[in-house]
């Protein structure tokens, strides 16, 4: 049998729906049920597997058409039932006419044959080759990685995995804010630091609206030291106001932005990297405004009636005419405190240069209409939500269709260390960055961490347990679990026991509850991948990790695997291959590592 995209799973549904359906046409057939169209009917998994593994409402479904009680049409059903070859070995009816079909020994042997014959099970082909876009972190270049980024990131990572492996195609986006206001402060803010290198802090103070952390200071006083003071002398002998609008201090602006920016963008791949963060796209912000499209979106918006120009000339989008329909849009505070909604917004100022908002809605019209991408996805920060609805209503103003960009929120993280918050940052004395965390705790366990809450709940990370070595630590929990099953085959290896005998191993051996019990759940890895993807909850996949590994340690203490029976030792290290490939790829596309020693 091929097990590539196999899933026990939805193979398991699929039977019980036919054999179902072939069952009533037997029924038909012989009289027992008059003849009638079948109406739609459920078979689905239950919450709870005791009372059956498959539980289906065709009786009841029925019951109209077949003009009988569905008890009744229930029994007509399963008399005519063929189990035989099948994945399932009974069945029973249950309350006023549920079938519930029980899985037999074939089920649990499929999941392991399918685990221990392809390294990429748990991946389908679900989402049939459909682009999605996934954007994350997109710091702005101007100064380092703070926790949410961190968050972010794994986050961000890892919904792309669990979307590729459900089988659409998946593109990791990063996009670069390399123009527009951020971009003049960053250069202000090197610009007057730059100054204090030569005539001090007094004679240029560094304006409150500027950047205030110490890599500014850092990356001035390398330019300072690269170009020395030549541009000091064009700017002395201004005021404030006068040195900021003059020629001299927008030509050191843009040395030292043309210097530092690319330095910060090397430095925010480099550190993504080390966070194992590799993307198929850095978009630069700048490539919109320099190609025209920024304008040509607007332009477009105009003609469509989606904009109309002030009488200033400012171009206004009509803001809440085209968000109404996706919620609230963005807010403001009215003098007396209260909010209101913000109503026509400015995309095109009356000195003709574009807002970010404009710059924003070209970017995202040049993922749907450009680059043809199904579906995009974006991670933000929770503070980001009064810019939802504005950005979803954009992209049907402009002839798209909203609802297919999707927007995770991702509420804040609140670093603990015994016991208490954790602010302090090694470099700055203020926000703990990427960095700081990496130094301190190891790469998988950050990833893992990240991951184990939904994006909408707010997180403690606990910096203690983090490091610790022990089974409280849910990472070292699951990758000791992988350790251990790659130390029992290593054992029953050398005692003989060779790969094709776990290939061809009797797996129907496979009976005790613990057996059982960890094969249900290895096989329902597709499924759960699957799910995370649908609901963009990659926090699934640390649960499930975590599930497995407690399986397999009960499974563990209760199943000796090197034992006299050779039969049985076979078919349980055929488990135990089967469950490492499961934890192997639940842990890879979180991107941290399986070791085989700890």
């Amino acid at each position: 049998m091929d097990y590539k995209n196999y899933n026990p799973r939805a193979a398991a549904l699929a039977q019980a729906r036919t054999l179902l359906t072939d069952a009533v046409k037997a029924a038909v057939a012989d009289g027992t049920l008059p003849e009638a169209a079948l109406p739609d009917f459920i078979v689905e998994i239950p919450a709870d597997v005791k009372n059956g593994d498959i539980a289906s409402n065709v009786a009841m479904a029925g019951a109209r058409a077949f003009h009988k009680a569905p008890r009744q049409i229930a029994e007509a059903i399963t008399a005519k039932l063929q189990l035989d070859g099948s994945l399932f070995d009974r069945f029973e009816v249950a309350g006023p006419g549920f079938i519930n079909l029980f899985l037999g020994q074939d089920w649990f042997t499929s999941v392991v044959r399918a685990a221990v014959a392809n390294p990429e099970y748990g991946r389908t082909d679900a989402g049939a080759g459909k682009k999605y876009n996934v954007e994350f972190v997109s710091a702005n270049p101007t100064g380092p990685m703070h926790m949410g980024n961190a968050r972010g990131g794994a986050l961000g990572d890892c919904l792309a995995a669990v979307l590729d492996w459900s089988g659409y195609d998946v593109t990791r986006e990063f996009y670069i804010n390399d123009a527009g206001n951020q971009i003049q402060k960053f250069g202000k803010s090197l610009a007057v630091r730059y100054l204090q290198q030569f005539c001090g802090e007094e004679a240029y103070p560094l304006p409150k609206e500027c950047y205030q952390g110490g890599d500014i200071k850092v990356l001035a006083g390398e330019f300072a030291q690269l170009n020395g003071d030549k541009y000091v002398a064009a700017c002395k002998g201004m005021d404030e106001e006068a040195l900021f609008e003059s020629e001299a201090f927008a030509a050191l602006k843009d040395a030292l932005v043309a210097y530092a920016l690319p330095k910060n963008i090397a430095a925010l791949k480099r550190d993504l990297g080390k966070y194992r963060i590799d993307y198929d796209v850095w978009f630069h912000e700048s490539t919109l405004h320099e190609s025209g499209a920024v304008l040509a979106v607007v332009d477009k918006l105009l003609e469509l009636g989606a904009c109309y120009k002030a009488e200033d000339g400012a171009i206004m989008y009509r803001s809440a005419q085209y968000a109404a329909k996706y919620g609230t849009v963005n807010k403001k505070k009215t003098e007396d405190g209260t909010e209101e909604e913000a109503k026509d917004e400015v995309l095109v100022r009356a000195n003709g240069i574009p807002t970010y908002f404009a710059a924003d809605i070209a970017y995202h019209y040049n993922k749907f209409a450009e680059r043809g991408f199904h579906r995009v996805i974006n991670i933000w920060g929770a503070d980001h939500h009064g810019h939802v609805a504005r950005l979803k209503g954009a992209m049907d103003a402009v002839g798209l269709d909203g609802n297919k960009l999707d927007i995770v929120l991702m509420q804040l993280v609140r670093l603990m260390k015994d016991g208490q918050p954790y602010r302090m940052s090694k470099r700055s004395g203020r926000a703990v960055t990427l960095t700081d965390l990496l130094d301190d705790v190891p790469i998988d366990a950050a990833r893992f961490f990240f991951n184990m809450r939904e994006p909408n709940a707010t997180f403690d990370f606990d910096l203690d347990l983090a490091v610790q070595q022990s089974s409280e630590n849910p990472v070292y929990y699951v990758q000791y679990a992988h350790a251990r099953i790659c130390s029992v085959l290593k054992l029953v290896m050398a005692e003989g026991l060779t790969e094709e005998g776990i290939k061809n191993a009797d797996l129907g051996l496979l009976v005790t509850p613990e057996e059982r019990e960890l094969c249900r759940r290895l096989g329902q890895l597709p499924d759960e991948i699957v799910a995370a993807a649908k609901y963009y909850d990659p926090a699934r996949m640390t649960r499930y990790a975590m599930e497995v590994a407690a399986l397999y340690h009960k499974f563990y203490q209760n199943c000796r695997v090197k034992c006299e029976d050779s039969a049985v030792c076979a078919a349980r290290a055929a488990l135990c291959r089967a469950t490492a490939t499961v934890l192997e790829n639940t842990l890879g596309m979180l991107k941290i590592t399986a070791p085989e020693v700890m």
